[in-house]
């Protein structure tokens, strides 16, 4: 995208954290912005600071697990502002288990929001994007733990940052941009997600880090800064709020990848 003043952009999980922090910086940026979050108190306070900042702003109670809802977001921001340039899949989710703890419910809420979130934002809003036929960008929320593959959150990120990589190939030719941001430890609410964990989805869990919900890591703001940088140059991937010296995020993914070359050609078949 070659600007942003006067585009539209939707931000699921808008009503805190990340999300709260790129609706902010969109609106700074004179768009006008969609806020999406399960929590309707919480995305009408940030629509109201987002209005505060000169911007059109309305906001939308969403759970992203339903792809019925996520299809209503998308009618009501296109009916609203005619288009919608910039799409955030940000809304996620976090579940402290090991797998030999977990329940079944864990898994389906946790990929419910985190993996079938991005899905159906994506199904909902790119035929339209495209339709539009101008410039857009998706951006996917990832995080360093998809670099690790770490528990359920972890396997479900890793997922996102998959699909992203598909999504942006498949799109390269198109006005459609498409970025993973991959924050580090930042300032947000998903240490204490479970406190929109649905019935349905099985016994709530307690964890001593959600008392800090909010109080460790870095200012989410970092995060938003650097997406509103992706927009214009369009970076794939999208890393922000890693504590310097964090040397195991580079030793990680290497080890990662030269164990499959190996295995890779290990695996390798001669045709003699």
């Amino acid at each position: 995208m070659e600007h942003l003043e006067g585009s539209v952009a939707v931000v699921t999980g808008g009503g805190s954290g990340i999300g709260r922090s790129l609706v902010l910086e969109f609106a700074a940026a004179g768009m006008h912005v969609v806020v999406a979050d399960i929590e309707t108190e919480r995305s009408n306070e940030v629509a109201d600071e987002a209005s505060a900042l000169g911007a059109e702003a309305i906001s939308v109670t969403v759970d992203v697990r339903h792809s019925d809802q996520v299809s209503a977001l998308a009618d009501q921001a296109f009916e609203r502002f005619g288009s919608v340039e910039v799409l955030c899949n940000n809304a996620g989710v976090l579940v402290f288990k090991d797998f030999a703890d977990s329940l079944i419910e864990d898994w389906q809420w946790v990929y419910g929001v985190n993996v079938m979130g991005v899905i159906n934002g994506v199904v909902s809003f790119l035929p339209r994007m495209l339709k539009g036929g101008g410039p857009g960008h998706i951006v996917n929320t990832s995080s360093i733990a998809a670099l690790g593959a770490t528990g359920i959150y972890g396997t479900s990120k890793a997922a996102i940052l998959t699909l992203t990589d598909a999504l942006a190939d498949e799109l390269a030719d198109s006005p459609i941009g498409v970025s993973a941001l991959i924050p580090g430890m930042v300032k947000s609410q998903i240490v204490a997600a479970e406190r929109n964990r649905p019935a349905d989805m099985g016994r709530r869990t307690e964890h001593p880090t959600q008392e800090f919900a909010g109080l460790v890591g870095l200012d989410p703001t970092l995060c938003a800064k650097r997406v509103r940088e992706a927009l214009l140059t369009g970076e794939r991937y999208v890393f922000a709020g890693i504590p310097e010296g964090a040397f195991d995020l580079e030793t990680v993914p290497r080890q990662r990848f030269d164990a499959l070359m190996g295995a890779i050609n290990a695996g390798m078949v001669s045709e003699d």
